[in-house]
Parts: C-alpha cells; sequence; structure tokens
C-alpha cells in the first residue's frame, strides 16, 4: 500500500525526484536559453526574419519530438534494469547503443524531409516571401537533427546512471557557444561575416555539435560512466532490443508529436492571421516554453523514479513516486502562473523593446497570449508529469491516443474555428491550446489514478 503524503517513505521519495528533477530541469530551462538566444538574435533581424524562422522552428521541432520520442523509450527501460539490477552493464550498453543508432537513422530522415519546407509552407498558405526564407533557413538548420538526437539519448543516459548534473552543465556552456556563434555568424564579428538567418542556422550546428562532444568527453572521464562502453562495438546491432524500444517509443514519439504538432499548428494558424500576430505568438511561445521546461524536467524525473520502482517490482515506490512528482509540478506551476500574470511586460523585455513604437502591435498581441498561457499553467504541467509517470510504467500506446484526440480533435479545433472564423482570431488560437492541454491532463491523471484497474502494474500488482 502506497505511503501517504507526510509519511518517511514519501519524504524520501520527493528528496529523490527533487535531487534528480532540479538538474533536469535546469538543463531544460538552459536548453532553452540556446533556442532563446537565437530569437533574441533573429528577432532583431526584423519582424520578417522573425517569422519566418518561427515557422521553420515550428516544423523542427515537430521533427526533434518524433526523433526525441523514439529514443527517450531508453529511459524507461535503463531505469527498470537497473530497479531489477544495480549493475545492469550489459543490458544498459545495449539500450543505449541502440537508441544511439535510432538518433542517427531519424536525424538523417528529418534532413531529407527539410529539404522540401518551403514548397510545405506554401500548401498552407503561408506568405510567399516567408516561405522562402523559413525554406532556406530550416534546410540548412536541419544538419543539427543527428547530433541533437545524439546529445538527447547521452543526456537520457547520465541521468539515470545518476549524473544529471552532467546534462546541465554540458547545457550551460553550449548556451555560450551558441551566443559567440550567433554574434559572430548573424551580425558579423570577430571577422566573420554577416550571416543574417543563415548564420543563425550555423551557430546552433555547431553548438548541437559541441554538446556532443562534451557529453563524450564527459562520460569517457567518468569511472560510473565509463564502466558502461557505451561507444563501444557501436556497429554491433541488438535487435531485440531495438524492437522492445521501437514498442515503447513509437508511442512516445506519437505522443510528444501530436502535442507539439498542435503547437506548431497554431502558429501556421497564426501565420494565415497575421504577421504582427504570428511574431507576437512567437515571443509570448517562448515564454510559455520557458515556464513549460521544469514541469518537463519532473516528468523525465518521473519516468526514471517510476521506472525504477517498477523494474524492482515495488508498487508502493511507484505510488510515491508519482506523486511526489505531481506536488511539485503543481507547486511550480503557482509559482510560473503567478510571474506571468503580474510581470507580463517584464518577461517579454527579454525578447523585444516593449517601449519601442515599431514594436507596439507585436507586444499588444503577445500581453493578450500571455494572460492565456498564465491560465494554463497547471495544466499543462499535470499533463507533461502523468505522461512521465505512465512512461515509468512502460504504459505508451493510450497516452498517445489520448493525445491525439486532446490535441487535435479537441484543441487543434477549436484553435482553427476560433482563430479564423471568429472575431477572437490570435486569442482564440491561444484557447484552443488551453483547451488540448485541459483534456489531455484529465485524461491522462485518471489513466494514471486508476492505473491498478487498468491493470497497467501488471504481475508486480500481484
Amino acid at each position: 500500500m502506497a505511503r501517504s503524503i507526510g509519511s518517511p517513505d514519501f519524504r524520501a521519495e520527493l528528496g529523490r525526484t527533487l535531487a534528480l528533477a532540479g538538474p533536469l530541469a535546469l538543463a531544460n530551462l538552459l536548453q532553452m536559453a540556446v533556442f532563446a538566444t537565437d530569437v533574441m538574435f533573429v528577432a532583431r533581424l526584423g519582424q520578417q526574419a522573425l517569422a519566418a524562422s518561427s515557422l521553420a522552428v515550428a516544423m523542427i521541432a515537430v521533427l526533434m519530438m518524433g526523433v526525441n520520442g523514439l529514443t527517450s523509450a531508453c529511459a524507461p527501460l535503463i531505469a527498470a534494469e537497473l530497479g531489477r539490477r544495480e549493475n545492469a552493464v550489459r543490458e544498459v550498453r545495449r539500450t543505449t547503443r541502440m537508441a544511439l543508432w535510432l538518433a542517427v537513422i531519424l536525424g538523417l530522415v528529418c534532413i531529407t524531409i527539410c529539404q522540401f519546407a518551403e514548397e510545405f509552407m506554401l500548401a498552407t498558405g503561408q506568405d510567399p516571401a516567408l516561405a522562402r526564407l523559413g525554406g532556406d533557413f530550416l534546410a540548412l538548420l536541419s544538419v543539427g537533427i543527428p547530433p541533437m538526437g545524439v546529445a538527447n539519448v547521452l543526456r537520457t543516459f547520465v541521468s539515470a546512471l545518476g549524473r544529471p548534473y552532467f546534462a546541465t552543465a554540458i547545457t550551460a556552456a553550449s548556451i555560450l557557444v551558441n551566443i559567440v556563434g550567433d554574434y559572430a555568424l548573424v551580425f558579423g564579428h570577430f571577422g566573420m561575416p554577416a550571416l543574417g538567418l543563415t548564420g543563425a542556422a550555423l551557430a546552433s550546428i555547431i553548438t548541437a555539435s559541441f554538446t556532443v562532444l562534451a557529453y563524450a568527453v564527459a562520460i569517457r572521464r567518468n569511472r560510473r560512466l565509463r564502466r558502461f562502453h557505451i561507444f563501444g562495438r557501436w556497429w554491433r546491432s541488438e535487435w531485440p532490443r531495438l524492437g522492445q524500444m521501437l514498442t515503447l517509443g513509437l508511442p512516445i514519439s506519437g505522443t510528444l508529436i501530436a502535442e507539439g504538432g498542435l503547437f506548431s499548428g497554431a502558429a501556421f494558424l497564426m501565420g494565415i492571421v497575421g504577421e504582427a500576430q504570428l511574431a507576437g505568438h512567437t515571443v509570448a511561445l517562448q515564454i510559455a516554453a520557458i515556464a513549460f521546461q521544469v514541469p518537463f524536467g519532473i516528468g523525465q524525473a518521473a519516468t526514471i523514479r517510476v521506472g525504477y520502482h517498477y523494474g524492482a517490482a515495488n508498487v508502493a515506490g511507484v505510488a510515491a513516486a508519482g506523486r511526489a512528482s505531481l506536488l511539485v509540478c503543481l507547486v511550480f506551476a503557482a509559482v510560473t502562473s503567478g510571474i506571468i500574470l503580474a510581470f507580463p511586460r517584464l518577461v517579454l523585455r527579454a525578447y523585444v523593446d516593449v517601449n519601442d513604437p515599431a514594436n507596439a502591435i507585436m507586444v499588444g498581441f503577445a500581453l493578450r497570449y500571455l494572460v492565456v498561457a498564465a491560465a494554463f499553467q497547471f495544466t499543462d504541467a499535470l499533463q507533461a508529469v502523468a505522461a512521465g509517470a505512465l512512461r515509468g510504467i512502460q504504459d505508451t500506446r493510450v497516452p498517445m491516443g489520448i493525445a491525439v484526440v486532446s490535441y487535435w480533435a479537441a484543441g487543434f479545433a477549436v484553435s482553427a474555428v476560433l482563430g479564423l472564423f471568429t472575431p477572437f482570431q490570435g486569442v482564440g488560437i491561444w484557447i484552443g491550446l488551453a483547451v488540448g492541454l485541459s483534456v489531455a491532463a484529465a485524461l491522462l491523471m485518471a489513466r494514471w489514478h486508476w492505473r491498478g484497474r487498468f491493470g497497467l502494474l501488471g504481475a508486480i500488482a500481484r
């Protein structure tokens, strides 16, 4: 029977969850800072460049979610193996190796898809000038997808092995690399040419490559991580393990694509509504995305902690890990919601000059969207952590169905109707985002709450 909140066991699990979630959430925030620096530099190229880059980023975000969803299946598998046997070196190595294979193969597929980005943007009704600019930007930026995918696998590996602070330190270093790259290549400093959007894409590729190299060095130099030899015999296939990863990972990928597709689809809807609305949406969404990184990190921690107890056949531990993660995410959501409501212009100032008359229209739209963002902080946090906890018990198929129904049948449908056919326009699109997240949170929380009734704990419940 699960321990109640306040019991020694729950307090211990809460401490372990915080110890894992803290570095992961900080790494997520720092990763967003990498992306935010790109937005800050690109925003200074003008509204058209910002709008075009937002379309490109919307597309690459969905593709990266697909790649990371498949490869992130290594997290519950590694956690369960360590829960069953602490020194599961061979099993962890095989899982990580196959995840690295998937990251590279899927990354190459994504590069091919991105070469047709302009045609896709035109087909969705975007302005031809924006489609051309965004398509060229994405065609180059996509070269960074394989190293981004590899870096995500290595991050999962070090975190599951109890070294999440490596991810924090490496991501922090990546911010500096990206800032220097953007400063040098976007505007032409240190003797480099001013390349505009092309420079931003090159800086991102350089940053992703640096991140992979930094993880490789950190793993090689750490005694605990080095003994797994994850880069040894990298050419050797492990087809049963690959099949296991695909079984778990495809639904995770589908879930993330459904969620990411909702937000990327919102960007395309905004592009139809107007360029100023799209620019305001881009800035407001950056702020909402930054706030989301902490619940996302808590959800990652939930996957590992719940997965560990699942592998150890500890039903009470599974319950305590899930409860601890949900409590932490709710507390944080209350904080971010309050900050966004109380200081909207202050948070916008990080991206644009809110006092510049040239930005007045864009800022006005962004402020309206932030009100909706503050409202969905709680449901966004709950759906992320509930999904992470369910992945820990290797339940991914039904959550994928929940994601598709919630984000598309509910969320995108409301966004499209309110955004394109009512006076709400951009605010209506954001209301649709809130609806999608709220439906997903309610259904995922219900599935987690009744996990025993649904038979999700399998043999360990008996």
